[in-house]
């Protein structure tokens, strides 16, 4: 175990969970000169998550690449995520600009080979200390914030004191609950369940995403030759599915246009979800204490950002303080850092993923802009970076998209009129 240079303390940052942000969190802080103790509750270290949306939106790529996942993504046969979404409209299928570089990517990978990658490699890190089998029952307080946890081992209860404690333990975090920082909660009207195929081909061998207002499904080819297909419905729906689960889940999966061949694949795992998932947020930061991934911010499931979320906030986390969680620099002063860039990047975003999870169909400037994607490359593309996290809503939404999206329509209904000698006197 590492040993304390500092006095007063057993580590510089202890973090409490080792899933994907407190193992990309405890690597990137090791790297620039923190002593991690990296806590995770359970004992095996081959533990995931298992209800996830299994993808890594496109904004996580930097992250990836920053910790060398990468390579070792692409050996473990991580799936690049193109996708196509159905609308109402027809298909959006983002495709790259014949003379321009290619979209942008991430990865589809089940959690069950990425969450004991990069455990293992956070492991590996000089610097962190992981620690498992290790539960956080308590904070330690001194002069009005926290320095430290009381964790219940196999071996009996300990203390780990430490500058900083980061909360990476969910959106449940037992850390938010002994820090006293409640969440603000947003109902979810739709509940989900989803299942892993295999022999389960898909239309172009991307990934699909329905937009059927307000029911969604997504279909996303994993690693090792799995398909996860997850169902969203409104709440409408929930007693069907309660009274015949895999009978409503296989009704609800044919029913989509150009459905996956569900009925010919082979199904490897149970059918799972959640009846009750709302988005909730707290403040990120408190004295001696910070929060990241769904600690800090859960965001609807449909949307798949959680895992990129996660890895981001872990980066913006260590860049902010990693000098002064050594001593080097004042604490207080760079969690605010971290916080007002926690809130100025996804705060928007949280807040059109709330208004849309109320199961409500399209608005006007979503019927706008998705009508427009489906109908010109361009607005496609530019609908798959913000799909893909990488321009918040203000960019996304920017006068000029709005105007091009409006020109795209407008051309579109004049190119499906018929000649005026044809219409109907009276049309």
């Amino acid at each position: 175990m590492t040993k304390p240079e500092s006095a007063g303390y057993d580590y510089d940052v202890v973090i409490s969970g080792a899933g994907l942000a407190g193992s990309a969190a405890a690597i990137l802080l090791a790297r620039r000169g923190v002593r991690v103790a990296l806590l995770e509750r359970r004992s095996d270290p081959e533990a995931y998550k298992v209800l996830c949306t299994h993808s890594l939106t496109a904004n996580a790529y930097p992250v990836l690449d920053e910790l060398g996942l990468v390579p070792a993504l692409e050996e473990a046969g991580a799936v690049r995520n193109e996708a196509r979404w159905y609308t109402r409209w027809g298909w959006i299928e983002p495709r790259a600009a014949p003379a321009g570089p290619g979209l942008p990517y991430a990865y589809n990978v089940r959690r069950s080979t990425l969450d004991p990658l990069i455990r293992s490699r956070a492991a590996q890190t000089p610097g962190v200390d992981l620690l498992l089998g290790h539960q956080v029952t308590g904070l330690v307080r001194e002069a009005g914030r926290t320095s430290g946890v009381r964790a219940s081992t196999a071996q009996g209860e300990r203390e780990i004191r430490a500058r900083l404690v980061v909360g990476a333990d969910g959106k449940d975090s037992a850390v938010a609950k002994f820090a006293g920082v409640p969440a603000r909660l947003y109902e979810n009207a739709r509940f989900g369940y989803l299942a892993h195929f295999r022999n389960l081909p898909l239309h172009g061998g991307i990934g699909q995403t329905w937009f059927l207002e307000p029911d969604m499904a997504y279909a996303f080819p994993n690693d090792d030759g799995v398909t996860v297909i997850a169902v969203l419905p409104d709440k409408k729906r929930l007693p069907a599915f309660r009274d015949d689960l895999e009978g409503s889940f296989l009704e609800f999966v044919r029913a989509l246009p150009e459905a996956p061949l569900i009925d010919s694949a082979e199904r490897v795992t149970k059918i799972i979800g959640t009846v009750d998932y709302p988005l909730h947020s707290r403040k990120p930061t408190a004295p001696g204490v910070a929060f990241i991934g769904d600690a800090a911010l859960t965001g609807d499931p449909l949307w798949g950002v959680g895992c990129g979320w996660a890895l981001q906030s872990a980066q913006w986390l260590a860049e902010a303080v990693a000098s002064a969680a050594t001593g080097r620099g004042d604490l207080d002063r760079s969690l605010a850092v971290y916080a007002r860039g926690h809130r100025r990047r996804l705060r928007g975003h949280q807040y059109l993923a709330a208004d849309f999870a109320r199961a409500r169909p399209f608005n006007p400037g979503e019927r706008l802009m998705f009508s427009a994607a489906a109908r010109d490359e361009s607005m496609a593309r530019h609908m798959h970076l913000f799909a893909s996290r990488l321009i918040g809503p203000l960019h996304f939404l920017n006068p000029v998209a709005l105007a091009k999206a409006a020109a795209v329509n407008i051309k579109h209904r004049g190119a499906a009129a018929p000649p005026a000698h044809l219409s109907h006197p009276g049309s």
